[in-house]
């Protein structure tokens, strides 16, 4: 029994001895992948995987008639031929397959990695490269596409990189403009490009082009100190203050001890009209009594970008060296909203009655009058009659000025009581209505 089957069996292994198996494909064939072959019935899904089983084992005359068995609505029929095609080197005809399946399904991997083939076998590494990033761009930790496309990445950044150093010697500006350019394409991360352009366009005083390179180059290294001073004097440079004042912040969140940095911080606040409040600030809502230095800090904070900085030389004021508004008082006493004494003293702490807060935003209102601002009555001024206020008070006009914009109030019994202290938080509310008019 056992010698009968050996005798049927020999000419079987006889026959298997005489095939001559394809060499295996020179190319890169991925796996069918479960996402593509879970939506197919069993049948197809055993015809697909038995088409795909003998392209990527090189039998492309079988592997062609069985992707062509499967018909053109087939989702791997397109991207089946294009590799028979590839496989017998018909570059156009695999290029046509590829291209047809991706325009049914544009997210299809296996396509761009063989468009990828295509054209590295044509010479175009261009195309080869976009072709790789699409790969990755579906699947990140493609092995084969992500070292492909690494080596092609460096190769063609630093042959680009070259050339632009060849032509910025020769003068060639434009020509290494683009070449910078061509290797940022392949390598948008490579900081030396940016700094390169970034420099030529401030050389040319295009000063939103340097800005797109510099903040590139900032963001691909956040903790390099020399791209963000860069970037942060272009910013100056380019009238962005703001923009500029934050950068130089981040400088010196990185190096706390650069004294010429927070020097440029300092000086870009006083221009943008910032100011580190002291303590005494925040106190002022809850005082029983406003000073007139409370009330020039709280003109020069609630219409922060709104005064305009002083053009006068300052007055000079003897009083104020240890006051904690003493900046503001300055501000304000050279715009002409609170004015320092006939001897010179300002008298920071001294308590500010109502006629003298209707004073202050009376002189406010013209000010900002002055500039094009326009204010509305509420109450015509021949209406308004107050009785502990008559026409010879020193402060008749601001008073009824006030009163006609309803900026401040008459008491339950009409009257104004200029004589009366301000609480801290009247204060604030009165500003907050003017702050409110002017905007």
């Amino acid at each position: 029994m056992v010698k009968k089957l050996t005798l049927a069996l020999g000419p079987i292994l006889l026959m298997g001895a005489c095939l001559t198996l394809p060499p295996p494909p020179s190319l890169y064939i991925d796996s069918l992948p479960q996402s593509i072959t879970s939506a197919f019935s069993l049948n197809d899904r055993i015809k697909a995987e038995d088409a795909w089983k003998a392209l990527r084992m090189g039998y492309t005359d079988r592997a062609e008639k069985a992707f062509l068995k499967l018909g053109t609505s087939h989702p791997l029929y397109h991207v089946g031929l294009g590799y028979t095609r590839l496989l017998k080197n018909d570059l156009p005809a695999a290029e046509t397959g590829f291209k047809t399946a991706l325009a049914a399904a544009p997210d299809l991997a296996l396509a761009h990695l063989g468009l990828a083939q295509v054209y590295q076998k044509m010479g175009d590494e261009d195309l080869t490269f976009n072709e790789l990033r699409e790969v990755l761009k579906k699947d990140p930790g493609h092995q084969w596409a992500k070292e492909y496309y690494e080596t092609l990445k460096t190769k063609k950044t630093q042959e680009a990189v070259s050339l632009a150093k060849q032509a910025m010697a020769a003068g060639q500006t434009e020509t290494g403009k683009e070449a910078y350019l061509k290797a940022l394409f392949y390598s948008p991360e490579y900081i030396p490009a940016h700094l390169s352009l970034a420099e030529v366009y401030k050389k040319e005083k295009k000063w939103s082009n340097a800005m797109v390179h510099l903040k590139a180059a900032s963001d691909a290294d956040p903790k390099n100190v020399a791209v963000l001073k860069s970037y942060a004097e272009t910013l100056l440079a380019a009238d962005q203050l703001g923009k500029s004042l934050d950068i130089y912040e981040r400088i010196l969140e990185l190096e706390p001890k650069n004294i010429q940095v927070k020097d440029q911080v300092d000086q870009l606040k006083d221009k943008l009209g910032i100011y580190e409040l002291p303590s005494q600030y925040d106190s002022i809502p809850a005082k029983e009594t406003v000073a007139r230095e409370d009330v020039a800090a709280l003109l020069v904070v609630k219409f922060k970008g709104i005064l305009e900085e002083p053009s006068a030389k300052p007055p000079i004021i003897i009083d104020i060296a240890t006051s904690w508004a003493s900046r503001f008082i300055i501000k304000v006493a050279t715009l002409g909203l609170l004015d320092a004494y006939s001897n010179h003293g300002f008298q920071p702490q001294k308590t500010v009655t109502r006629g003298e807060m209707a004073e202050i935003l009376f002189r406010t209102l013209n000010y900002f009058q002055k500039r094009g601002v326009k204010f509305h009555r509420q109450i015509p001024l021949d209406k308004i009659q107050v009785p502990d206020v008559t026409p010879e008070h020193v402060y008749y006009r601001p008073i009824t000025e006030i009163l006609s914009y309803q900026i401040m109030d008459l008491g339950p019994d009409k009257a104004f009581r200029p004589d009366q202290s301000l609480k801290g938080n009247e204060a604030v509310k009165i500003m907050d209505i003017l702050l409110a008019l002017v905007k």
